[in-house]
């Protein structure tokens, strides 16, 4: 497909990085598979044919340009198979292919894995309270920083080693890393120095001393030797962190914000939610994933010849995946752009699908269970000051920054 005079689409163009939502429906519509020559890339939009294509796990797509190439990687055009980046410094793993990329990630995963999240509600319980303790007296604040986000960071701290009571910087970093100016993207490798700040000062004292708690991220990395027999870098190390650093603390707050925020514009649906958490809680998070979700979009360098829509994508050619238009394909979802707390979800894109299935996966579904159960469980009425709320420009995390609530 190519552009025409009355439409374009670019996730870097000012507009629709103000609002992609209405250039998904076109996309989905007439030009299910829409080229840009400008990065010879290649957007996909409908739920099927993104499902479709990250179950291939046979190397015909790979991240060797990373899942989020800014436009100064776009703006180069590949003239055949882009190869795995080199060893050494080893780059965050989810630029290589599948058999390095997953032995990484299992070196790391032990604590996000179902029974070890599962003993983190506790935890996650005591941090939501914590909050709202000392919150609620206050009347108002920000309900995606100051409630869910301080509660995701701090997660995040313990994962990592860091101390809770870096919470708000490593929440205020990660949230600065995600902004970008129209044109360019999010360009995460300038953000790195500033989370590696963060995390390869762990890594160091770990490897100092690895007495004490158990800290099985950074332990299974330190524990990992790649092909070439060779130990990780205090900064590689760090480096295959940034997943878990930020994935894990921006996303969930964002969620839980924009769903209660959709909950209170639906009085009904809100009384059904609290008249039955056990039961409707579960069922508004599934709903509020695909919804609120502020992942964009991801993408893939081809490597071997894949056809799609009787369009045959050439080697080093790219293609992005539009999670969040997938999330509002009517083909999949009817009304997909009303919210229906116990709308019947059987297959959700929200977290990826195939190797890169989000890693924080189950944590990140517990922790929305938990800050929206001990939310309404506290908070008998809210209101959402909808005026000044803010989404600030970003070609990937198209979320809710601030929601000023007054309890």
């Amino acid at each position: 497909m190519t552009e025409t005079v009355d439409f374009a689409y670019d996730p870097f163009d000012a507009q629709v990085m103000a609002d992609p939502l209405p250039y998904y429906r076109t996309l989905r519509d007439e030009y299910p598979l829409y080229y840009m020559p400008q990065w010879d890339t290649f957007a996909l939009s409908r739920f099927e044919d993104i499902w479709q294509v990250l179950e291939v796990n046979d190397g015909t797509f790979v991240a060797s340009e990373g899942t989020l190439p800014p436009t100064t990687v776009l703006a180069k055009h590949n003239t055949g198979p882009v190869e795995d980046p080199p060893l050494h410094p080893l780059p965050f793993h989810a630029v290589f292919d599948a058999d390095l990329y997953g032995e990484i990630r299992r070196s790391h995963s032990a604590p996000l894995r179902p029974r070890s999240v599962a003993g983190l509600a506790d935890r996650i319980r005591t941090l939501a309270n914590e909050r709202l303790d000392l919150l609620l007296p206050r009347g108002s604040f920000d309900l995606t920083q100051e409630y869910g986000g301080i509660v995701a960071a701090s997660m995040v701290c313990g994962l990592l080693g860091l101390p809770d009571d870096l919470a708000p910087q490593v929440l205020a970093a990660v949230n600065a890393g995600s902004l970008a100016e129209p044109g360019v993207g999010v360009e995460v490798a300038a953000a790195r120095p500033n989370y590696l700040g963060f995390l390869t000062p762990v890594v160091e004292r770990r490897r100092a001393d690895a007495s004490g708690d158990a800290l099985p991220v950074v332990d299974g990395l330190l524990g990992y030797r790649l092909p070439d027999g060779t130990a990780l870098t205090d900064t590689e190390a760090a480096t295959q962190m940034l997943c878990i650093f930020i994935g894990g603390t921006e996303t969930v707050p964002k969620i839980v914000a924009h769903g209660l925020w959709e909950l209170s514009k639906r009085p009904d649906q809100l009384a059904a939610v609290r008249a039955d958490p056990a039961t409707n809680v579960p069922l508004a998070r599934e709903e509020m994933i695909r919804y609120c979700a502020p992942a964009q979009w991801f993408a893939r360098t081809v490597r071997k010849p894949y056809t799609i829509h009787d369009k045959t994508i050439e080697p080093g050619q790219r293609i992005i995946t539009l999670l969040a238009s997938a999330n509002r394909d009517e083909r999949e979802y009817p009304q997909p752009d009303e919210f229906i707390f116990d709308r019947p979800i059987k297959r959700s894109l929200a977290f990826g699908r195939g190797q890169h299935f989000c890693i924080g996966y189950h944590l990140a579904r517990l922790e929305i269970d938990v800050l929206l159960t001990e939310w309404l469980r506290r908070v008998p009425d809210y209101a959402i000051h909808s005026d000044a709320a803010k989404r600030l420009p970003s070609s990937f995390q198209w979320g809710w920054n601030n929601i000023p609530v007054e309890v």
